[in-house]
């Protein structure tokens, strides 16, 4: 059954995070790298629309050049959303992309999250959180924190959740041309995998490195450039494995400065704002 409250929201927020620090503990025996890392949302969105389907079919309004409809993690999510309830209902989704690929936003997680969600309470299929994390986790490493919803310390794999409250600051966010490859940096010979473990009082004091940047830097120069660049106006720093860096301001006139600056030199950059609380997470309350 359909819940026909939500069925009449237009459009969706799927907003990009940041990580205000990466570090790698140690690496699992199956590959995977044990990190410790601080998420927090900002106000840059994706935004997507869901138009019901009584075919039952779940598909794309529009495919992304260069992903297949079968790929793409929204359609993922709703067909993972129907084989875990045996749910038969349709849908056809749309997205608009406002959030650059490959850069470090969690786009794409973004993107998934917000759909299991949404048709969670649109299909009236009663799943909790933690249950739609767990999905979520199937589908990638960062889907689960778009899920809770909240700025987080994350340990594991990045699917250990704690809530933190940070400094809602102003961010300036750059976007330099070059997609990271994400698989080939964290199987780098040289990158840091044994930093020592620290705790969220370490963070909020000022530790804030990520094992990455030395390595991502290397191998993809204009990362090193934008970052450069960024940091004529404040430190600079690389969310995830990039490729994007960002610079937090305490005001959003220092930030504008930043961004006007940035933009007439040429570089694709956007202007944020930090958030506790994941947009999307706000709008369904406001749903209730």
């Amino acid at each position: 059954m359909q819940n026909k409250q939500f069925m009449q929201v237009e459009k969706w927020p799927a907003p990009a995070k940041l990580n205000l620090m990466l570090r790698i503990v140690g690496r699992r025996d199956d590959g995977y790298h044990l990190l410790q890392t601080v998420f927090q949302f900002i106000d840059l969105c994706d935004w997507i629309t869901f138009h019901p389907d009584d075919s039952g079919r779940v598909s794309l309004q529009k495919t992304i050049p260069g992903v297949p409809e079968v790929e793409d993690l929204t359609i993922r999510a709703a067909n993972l959303l129907k084989a875990e309830t045996g749910c038969q209902l349709g849908i056809c989704i749309e997205v608009e992309k406002n959030l650059p690929m490959g850069g470090g936003l969690g786009g794409g997680s973004s993107d998934a999250a917000t759909t299991l969600l949404v048709l969670n309470k649109m299909w009236d299929l009663q799943l909790s959180v933690e249950k739609l994390m767990a999905l979520g986790l199937t589908l990638g490493a960062d889907v689960p924190v778009f899920v809770y919803g909240c700025s987080a310390w994350a340990e594991g794999v990045g699917e250990k959740l704690q809530k933190i409250n940070i400094d809602q600051r102003w961010v300036v966010v750059v976007k330099p041309e070059c997609h990271v490859n994400t698989k080939e940096i964290f199987s780098a010979k040289n990158l840091t995998r044994n930093s020592k473990s620290i705790k969220i009082a370490d963070f909020i004091e000022g530790q804030h490195q990520n094992d990455c940047i030395e390595e991502v830097s290397r191998q993809y120069p204009s990362v090193k450039e934008a970052l450069i660049a960024l940091s004529q106006f404040a430190e600079a720093r690389l969310t995830g494995t990039g490729a994007c860096v960002f610079a937090q301001f305490d005001s959003e006139n220092l930030a504008l400065e930043a961004y006007n600056s940035l933009k007439k030199r040429g570089w694709q950059a956007y202007i944020a704002k930090g958030l506790n609380e994941s947009p999307l997470i706000s709008k369904l309350k406001s749903c209730k």
